[in-house]
């Protein structure tokens, strides 16, 4: 313990460092195994759980990552029983058991770590049939908030949205991102806004473009190259000076060459909005585009399509989709991928820049110490 606490002290509570002693212990017959329990000098007790052991001792980690792992990929909980054994909810309820964690807190161990440049959006679904909202928060490549919301108003995003301020705020009490990347929504930009006031909200360039090419007949099929040429030519402008005048020479181009349109009424208003734009020049470490989180939310949209949307509570439905977030955030990524990065295997390893142990299941039940946070004594280590 002592050796554990002197390495890794984020993953115990504050106050050991001041002593603590051995309360009791319990026995698991399911699993034939012993937990203990400590006491830390302020008089609160902590149970000591081994990492091999999943929460609420459930099963032991190596029969339960690999079939885990495969829910990256939408394997259905029925499919996971008939190959693995137990029965569909008992995978379900370990992947809801991942929810109870803090996603900022245990994907991130270190104020240093939480990224000062977000990307934000919202997931559209169902719950019961009823439509419902997912807000999701990205940062270097992780999922650090994904809450539902029922409307799609500034109060509900905002409250939705919410939950990564104060899970960053446990890392970090001064943490003040500098930008969010988002697709132009009003109450989206309200949402951060109120959150933190200070942010510089960036208009993603690619919803933009996205609204241009929907617009896109076949019959226009060249006129719209022609225009994805100079739209992404004026795009990787290398500075504000310079973009501002690829948008300036792409509207007079629109105005005199193009007929009547939607396309043209598109790219018009494209231009129009140069001057939001222009931001990211001010922030250059910004994402000027939302495919961060449109990369990890495809995986969230076939997710939902597979388990045919939420059934139950609103609780549980919150409960499942941060366990998801956690379980895509820890899984490992592709081999091409790990190679990439020089054998780290998940993207809190390449944000932390360690692992606690090699086994992808291990690692997460490790940072979810204390659910990922430091305050709550209802937490086990």
């Amino acid at each position: 313990m002592d050796y554990v606490i002197n390495l890794y002290p984020e993953l115990f509570p504050v106050t050991i460092t001041a002593g603590y002693q051995l309360k009791d212990s319990r026995y698991s017959k399911k699993l034939g195994l012993r937990i203990r329990r400590i006491e830390t000098r302020d008089a609160q007790s902590w149970s000591v759980r081994p990492s091999f052991v999943t929460p609420y001792l459930s099963g032991y980690v190596s029969e339960v990552a690999q079939p885990l792992f495969l829910r990256k990929f939408n394997v259905p909980f029925w499919g996971l029983a008939y190959v693995f054994g137990n029965d569909g909810m008992y995978w379900y309820r370990l992947e809801c058991a991942l929810g109870r964690n803090s996603i900022v807190g245990t994907t991130l161990k270190s104020a240093e770590a939480l990224p000062k440049d977000l990307v934000a959006d919202e997931k559209h679904t169902k719950q019961g049939g009823e439509k419902v909202y997912i807000a999701v928060t990205a940062g270097q490549e992780c999922i650090l908030g994904a809450e539902i919301a029922a409307r799609a108003d500034s109060p509900a995003l905002t409250e939705a949205y919410g939950v990564f301020k104060p899970e960053a705020h446990q890392l970090d009490p001064d943490y003040q991102p500098e930008s969010v990347n988002l697709d132009g929504w009003l109450t989206t930009k309200q949402a951060w806004l109120t959150l933190f006031p200070q942010i510089t909200s960036i208009l993603c360039f690619v919803h933009a473009f996205l609204s241009i090419r929907n617009r896109a007949k076949k019959k226009a099929a060249d006129t719209f190259k022609l225009i994805s040429q100079k739209v992404w030519a004026a795009y990787q402008a290398p500075d504000k000076r310079s973009f501002s005048q690829r948008i300036r020479r792409l509207r007079e181009w629109a105005t005199e060459h193009l007929s009547p349109s939607p396309i043209k009424e598109k790219l018009l208003h494209l231009c129009y909005k140069r001057e939001v734009f222009v931001k990211a020049y001010e922030h250059p470490p910004a994402h000027r585009t939302s495919n961060m989180v449109d990369r990890l939310m495809k995986f969230m949209d076939q997710w939902l399509f597979a388990t045919q949307y939420f059934h139950a509570t609103t609780d549980a439905a919150r409960l499942q989709t941060r366990g998801w977030a956690l379980l895509v955030n820890f899984c490992p990524s592709t081999p091409l991928t790990i190679k990439k990065h020089h054998g780290k295997i998940s993207p809190p390893e390449r944000l932390n820049g360690f692992r606690y142990h090699d086994n992808w299941l291990q690692n997460l039940l490790i940072s979810a110490s204390m659910g990922g946070t430091q305050p709550n004594p209802q937490k086990t280590l």
